[in-house]
């Protein structure tokens, strides 16, 4: 598999640069796995494709404001991204640009802070604060927005780029499909016999990373902070005596749930998740699934196609271009099934 199979081209213009001023007013689009067809909806359809008895699985992390402006000793501008609180006074970032922060450096930080380079780990860097980290980057960081999103953070994104259900801090980026539900919508679900449940996985940046290897196999996935508790457990156990479907709210959901069963049969799971689907994966647990569109050349979007099969993912894509949806973060949104098996 090279990542020239997994590309699409996209006009810059449908790159969604604001949200749209109500959460589910956006489009989505419909894919069936096991036949291929689509369907243009709106949002505010998706009880339409959801039963009695299914179970919508959703990302409760909460985004930290994780970008922070610093500066070298000889005054050049650096921008790090929080990736992970490692103790009280330390972190590991991604900064931009890296080149030049040796070891011992120290950077000034907005708002007054210091922060010594500890060392590199892979593209990231371990930072030693003065200052407590939380309070450094709640008091003076900013909401992290997507390098694809050409402009500052506004006050807006401090509530627009985070779920209505978003309730354990440490994502450095949103679990963008469940941008689009608001509470009426998963007061709704309830009322129609749709169970919700949830699990935690701390986005971190590494999300932002393409893929940099020709075969997409050799490609190594960035590990990220999962939670995955019994009562989630029980209520997919109680979905499926039903006989209803797991639904994943998002790309981190299916890579939560599918970690959690990566022996067989879902089971509590805390720790690290560096999971990395791709064409051939055995899905588990996930029967359907809501998600933005992707990045071409990324591991969301070879993920989804490993869900729903790359020749019907990418024309539902070049569809999507040609009636003009809204891309990534800020866009519109899909909901597909699980292709069916070979």
């Amino acid at each position: 598999m090279r990542r020239a199979d997994f590309t699409y081209e996209l006009p810059e213009e449908l790159i969604a640069q604001q949200p749209l001023p109500r959460r589910v007013a956006s489009r989505l689009l419909s894919l069936r796995g096991d036949t291929g067809e689509l369907t243009d909806l709106q949002f505010a359809d998706l009880p339409g494709l959801l039963r009695p008895g299914d179970l919508l699985v959703l990302n409760d992390t909460r985004v930290v404001p994780a970008r922070l402006s610093a500066r070298k000793p000889t005054g050049g501008a650096v921008e790090i991204m929080l990736e992970r609180v490692l103790s009280t006074a330390r972190c590991r970032v991604l900064a931009r640009p890296g080149k030049g922060l040796r070891t011992g450096l120290v950077l000034d930080l907005a708002g007054g802070a210091r922060a010594t380079v500890l060392g590199r780990v892979g593209d990231l860097f371990d930072l030693d604060f003065d200052a407590p980290v939380d309070e450094v980057f709640e008091a003076h960081g900013a909401m992290p927005l997507p390098p694809y999103i050409r402009r500052q953070a506004e006050g807006e994104d401090a509530e627009r780029y985070q779920t209505v259900y978003a309730r354990h801090a440490g994502a450095v980026a949103a679990p963008t499909a469940g941008l689009h539900f608001d509470e009426a919508m998963l007061g709704g679900l309830q009322q129609q016999g749709v169970a919700l449940a949830f699990l935690t996985l701390h986005v971190g940046a590494g999300t932002f990373q393409p893929l940099r290897t020709d075969d997409v196999r050799d490609h190594r996935m960035h590990a990220e902070r999962l939670q995955v508790g019994p009562e989630l457990v029980a209520a997919v156990e109680a979905c499926r005596a039903r006989g209803g479907r797991v639904v994943a709210v998002g790309t981190t959901v299916v890579r939560g749930l599918e970690t959690a069963a990566r022996d067989g049969a879902l089971v509590p799971f805390s720790g690290e998740s560096a999971l990395y689907i791709v064409p051939g994966f055995e899905f588990r647990v996930v029967d359907a699934m809501v998600t933005n569109f992707h990045l071409p050349e990324s591991t969301l979007l070879l993920l989804v196609c490993a869900f729903a099969g790359r020749e019907q993912v990418l024309t539902a894509y070049r569809h999507a271009v040609k009636s003009a949806y809204r891309f990534f973060s800020y866009g519109d949104a899909m909901f597909m099934t699980r292709r069916a098996a070979p």
